[in-house]
């Protein structure tokens, strides 16, 4: 198998895929929906700046189950936190680069992937990152 995922979009297209990366990304969705995986194997090859491919190896870090604030990024990496907002709305591999774990200083903050805010909920509690919400 070779090759990596660019870009991810939340669809229905059908017939999941079995084979390749394409089958391997299925299945280890699958598994993380399921509860049955908490890291990801999939090579990335998200297309970006040298700050956004940063950024985004910085996300990957941000262990299953912990959240980060946009403020904690900016300190790690030494720039404003309105550049990790921004970058965080243009990542193209939602929930393999994990954006739902970076939250506002006092709010949930936005999601770039489909369905928005309730879609990021639902994934911090499938994380069981979600105690702040009580």
């Amino acid at each position: 198998m070779s090759g990596s995922i660019t870009p991810l979009d939340w669809i229905d297209a059908g017939p999941r895929a079995q084979d390749g990366i394409l089958g391997q990304t299925s299945d280890e969705l699958e598994a993380y929906f399921s509860g049955d995986l908490k890291d990801f194997s999939v090579p990335l090859a998200p297309e970006g700046s040298e700050f956004q491919l940063k950024f985004w190896r910085a996300l990957c870090a941000i262990p299953f189950g912990e959240t980060r604030t946009y403020s904690d990024l900016a300190a790690d990496l030494g720039v404003p936190a309105q550049a990790i907002g921004q970058t965080c709305g243009s990542n193209p591999i939602p929930i393999l680069i994990p954006c739902h774990r970076v939250l506002a200083a006092n709010s949930l903050g936005g999601f770039s992937g489909a369905g928005g805010v309730e879609a990021k909920v639902a994934l911090l509690k499938l994380e069981g990152a979600a105690s702040f919400l009580i």
